[in-house]
């Protein structure tokens, strides 16, 4: 049995999920491999040539957690409850062509990857198939509930869905797939760590605060509703950088509607794609302050060389951005690489699948 699924990109909802608010996030044209076949024994032997390293266990009736984020066995204890059952161990192998690290997803592509692949070779199945979305949920079981995570759940049905994702996680997820062409994207490592945590401090929390604040003295302020317009009556009551911090989180809500809109009547205008792009990117540099000079420096060679739109993707404080490029991609890719990051040309692709 083979099976891969891509990676991703989010195109519109950066630091959005958290508060309660949608994502787009689109999966692209680089993919995790898994390739494996059932054993004649009880042992799961876990070979991943790209990183140098194997993992090999028994497959007993309970599976103890050896290791933090130990999502090989994870996924069989998720998958065990919803109804599979498996007699036997896996001989596998993991390649992949995703940029580790570097915030496109390639832990939750890989995680999606193995779910799949085991969800087909069960020998006991709730069901003749499993879903995308079935698989993104099983995922999202395996690797943030399991283990008390506290990410989100874009990167795992972004990756089993496939294409432009959109996600909605409040009251309950509910994740539309859009099989829209938008031509070619460039992804840029920059090649810096991530610093997730200094990030959040400040984006999530600070926002959290905000909310909190807004909602005192009897006053109910949703983020979900307010008008991004009347923003200025609480400037009095926020220091200038909760102010921006607000303003970007509005600004954020209202392009990602937008881009919804085009996409779920697949009437793209791909000008107005990259315009809500680099609108995006001024809210995540300038009032979530998510960006890095070199990623600054990045977007802006995009666009001189020609891209529609550019972003930072991920968390930020580091990892990857990518520039909206259906013209001319290579012109983007050598601008990148210029400014000292290392460029993938890309599309968007389809979710998890049987090859």
């Amino acid at each position: 049995m083979k099976i891969s699924t891509p990676g991703r990109i989010c195109l519109f909802g950066e630091h959005q999920d958290y508060l309660g608010l949608p994502v787009i996030a689109a999966a692209i044209s680089r993919r995790i491999h898994v390739h494996g076949e059932k054993r004649a024994d009880n042992t799961i032997h876990i070979h991943m040539p790209d990183i140098r390293s194997e993992e090999i266990f028994l497959l007993e009736p309970e599976l103890r957690y050896a290791k933090e984020r130990d999502y090989f066995k994870s996924a069989i204890n998720v998958l065990r409850r919803h109804g599979y059952g498996f007699e036997t161990g896996f001989d596998v192998h993991v390649t992949g062509n995703i940029p580790i690290n570097s915030g496109t997803s390639s832990s939750s592509a890989l995680l999606v990857s193995w779910i799949h692949f085991l969800a087909r070779m069960a020998d006991v199945k709730p069901a003749e198939t499993v879903s995308r979305f079935d698989i993104g949920k099983f995922a999202v079981e395996a690797e943030v509930l399991e283990f008390g995570e506290p990410g989100g759940m874009m990167d795992q049905y972004s990756t089993a869905l496939g294409n432009i994702m959109y996600l909605e996680t409040v009251p309950e997820p509910m994740a539309l797939s859009y099989p829209v062409k938008l031509g070619t994207f460039v992804l840029g490592d920059s090649l810096e760590p991530k610093d997730t945590l200094g990030i959040l401090k400040h984006v999530k929390f600070g926002m959290l605060d905000i909310i909190r604040r807004l909602n005192t003295s009897g006053r109910a302020f949703d983020l979900h509703t307010f008008p991004a317009g009347e923003a200025g009556r609480f400037r009095s009551e926020l220091s200038a950088e909760q102010f921006r911090l607000l303003e970007g989180n509005l600004s954020d809500r209202d392009i990602l509607r937008e881009a919804r809109t085009m996409f779920a009547a697949d009437t793209v205008d791909k000008t107005r794609v990259g315009e809500l792009l680099n609108i995006h990117q001024d809210s995540l540099r300038d009032a979530k302050k998510v960006s890095t000079p070199k990623i600054d420096r990045m977007v802006e060679a995009s666009l001189n060389a020609g891209a529609l739109g550019a972003k930072i993707n991920g968390s930020g404080g580091g990892g990857c951005m990518f520039a909206y490029a259906p013209n001319n991609p290579e012109a983007v890719a050598e601008a990148i690489e210029r400014e000292g990051g290392k460029p993938y040309i890309i599309e968007v692709d389809e979710g998890t699948r049987v090859d």
